[in-house]
């Protein structure tokens, strides 16, 4: 009996200690019911001399600050499903290299062709009719984001937007 009272006393000591250990990585932030998605935008761009192979379009409202946007161009189309890449892409041509590009802030983003020739060269099928879809990630996803942002689906599928959410805006100025 004294041996079972021994065994006993020592797991009652031991067992405390055994479910101690260094504290493990902070979870993701709780979102206390609230549903933070991106959004998303649409839009066509036909590259010409008289736009300088540019166009502008506006964020309305801004973006909030430390917001992330991401620009892809439908590539090609495999059946009716688009190919989304990201941007920046660049095609090498017997011409030079064709780069197409984007940069934003706040208020607005703009789409634009480089190239290292002159672009007039360019046949209508690289600067007609592009489509790019922009995709504004919240700051708040961003902060716990480990993810490839060139997998546009999973960015899609991350931010929780659908095809129905997209946002078609014409060129600033238009």
């Amino acid at each position: 009996m004294k041996k079972i009272a021994v065994l006993l006393i020592m797991a009652v000591l031991v067992l405390p200690l055994a479910c101690v250990g260094p504290t493990g990585p902070v979870g993701p932030p709780g979102q206390d019911g609230v549903n933070i998605v991106g959004e998303v935008f649409e839009v066509n761009v036909n590259f010409t001399a008289a736009n300088e192979y540019s166009e502008i379009f506006d964020f309305k409202p801004p973006i909030l600050p430390g917001d992330m946007a991401l620009a892809y161009i439908r590539w090609e189309l495999q059946g009716s499903t688009p190919i989304w890449r990201p941007l920046p892409q660049v095609v090498f041509l017997d011409e030079g290299l064709l780069q197409y590009n984007f940069d934003f802030s706040r208020n607005d983003f703009r789409l634009f062709l480089e190239t290292t020739f002159n672009p007039s060269l360019l046949d209508n099928s690289w600067t007609r009719n592009q489509r790019f879809r922009i995709l504004v990630i919240p700051a708040d996803l961003l902060a716990n984001a480990r993810m490839d942002f060139s997998d546009y689906e999973a960015v899609m599928k991350y931010i929780g937007a659908t095809e129905k959410d997209f946002v078609k805006l014409e060129p600033k100025g238009k």
